[in-house]
């Protein structure tokens, strides 16, 4: 009997090349941008308690690259649940798929990268995946607010029905969203400056390593 080979072992097999595409001064510059992108998180980030706002082009650029990622997963999200407007799915599953999609998606990215051995490609997914952490747990910080959405609240402009309030709300959770929404943050932070700290890292290391190259 012939062998049948798998048409997806491309995305599971592990490269022994580690080397990266991107150059030193690339690397260097992306862990700036989202090093900075960090910093400013808890004072731009619309949802956080120490919002401000001001005409600086600073907030202008992290407001931009914030509105960007944050659509793209606002989409992602949407289609979880579109999965589940095409398919028969419970509704429990279909109200949850949407957060599902939003924080696999991520995860996803950084699992190949990493079967690549492109582990700075690796870690930027990873730090997404904390900045998808931050939304959700912004999204849960509001389940007690009810579970109509008004459209201004709403990613497609219309009005709608909370995730977490009825999530939460069906599991007998919704009293403690403050505490869970709170668990969540704690963890996209940590996973977000972990990511920010290993591209560090992998970028300084780089160049000490080409460095004994060439003396070699």
């Amino acid at each position: 009997m012939k062998y049948k080979r798998n048409k997806f072992n491309y995305f599971h097999k592990k490269e022994t090349n580690t080397s990266l595409p991107i150059s030193i001064n690339g690397k260097k510059t992306i862990f700036l941008i989202f090093g900075l992108f960090l910093l400013l998180f808890p004072r731009y980030a619309a949802f956080e308690a120490q919002y401000i706002a001001t005409d600086s082009y600073i907030q202008q650029a992290f407001i931009y690259m914030f509105f960007i990622s944050n659509q793209t997963l606002g989409i992602i999200h949407e289609s979880g649940h579109g999965v589940c407007y095409i398919l028969p799915c419970p509704q429990f599953i279909m109200v949850i798929n949407g957060t599902l999609f939003q924080l696999a998606f991520p995860l996803g990215v950084a699992y190949y990268y990493k079967q690549k051995g492109n582990l700075f490609a690796t870690y930027i997914a990873l730090f997404f995946l904390g900045f998808s952490l931050q939304y959700t747990a912004w999204y849960i910080s509001t389940a007690h607010e009810g579970l109509h959405l008004p459209a201004h609240k709403s990613f497609l402009g219309v009005d709608g029905y909370h995730d977490f309030n009825y999530l939460l709300d069906t599991l007998g959770l919704l009293a403690y969203n403050s505490f869970i929404s709170g668990l969540t943050k704690l963890v996209a932070y940590c996973l977000m400056i972990w990511a920010i700290v290993r591209m560090f890292f992998d970028a300084f290391r780089s160049k000490e390593i080409t460095n004994q190259s060439l003396g070699d």
